[in-house]
């Protein structure tokens, strides 16, 4: 006797689809078009987009990647936190040649309103450098990070790392040393949230 066959679900159809919105800093455009399958399944979602799906302009923006993680969903959208930055594989592979220093250093920095962000700086110098130089520019851009980065909201602080404003500053400190061939915010990944530092903090 032959089996009676059940009807099979579309799991496409059960699915909702969302409107993934950035955040304030990158004033709250549209990232994605996706499925769901419910609200609190969606949360935590990440979105990979790169600066040039943000920003429209210089086709080298494709060369930075941008993370949103999915905090909220209210019917068809969804709000977006920032979640990570980072220079693209390929990128990074060309910026490095023979006879030039690499110098790479990490640090966590904390923003004016309770954010932590780990940060990763690369620079890349015209020629080689002795240890001491190599040690002086990275207290520099240290220096730098920590003098402007507790000023700054997570808005402003995320602004100034995709759109550059924290390599120029850190280049201009350089120019008292040597002209870098390169310098920037290789990664910066964010490690706390405002809300999480206060529990902890309670805690």
């Amino acid at each position: 006797m032959a089996r009676r066959k059940g009807r099979v679900k579309d799991k496409w159809r059960e699915k909702q689809w969302v409107k993934a919105m950035a955040p304030d800093s990158f004033n709250n455009i549209e990232l994605a078009y996706i499925p769901v399958t419910s609200n609190e399944g969606a949360l935590g979602r990440v979105i990979e987009v790169t600066l040039f799906d943000i920003l429209k302009g210089d086709p080298s923006q494709h060369n930075y990647k941008i993370y949103f993680q999915i905090d909220k969903v209210e019917e068809e959208r969804a709000t977006t936190i920032f979640k990570r930055f980072e220079y693209s594989k390929e990128f990074l592979r060309s910026l490095v040649r023979r006879g030039s220093s690499k110098i790479n250093f990490t640090l966590d920095v904390k923003t004016s309103d309770g954010y932590v962000f780990r940060v990763k700086l690369i620079v890349l110098t015209q020629r080689q450098l002795n240890t001491s130089r190599q040690h002086a520019l990275r207290l520099l851009a240290r220096d730098v990070i920590n003098k402007i980065v507790p000023e700054m909201t997570v808005e402003q602080f995320v602004q100034a790392t995709c759109y550059s404003k924290i390599n120029s500053d850190i280049t201009a400190s350089f120019k008292k040393v040597i002209k870098a061939r390169h310098v920037g915010l290789e990664k910066v990944k964010l490690i706390r949230t405002a809300e999480k530092e206060t529990i902890l903090l309670e805690a």
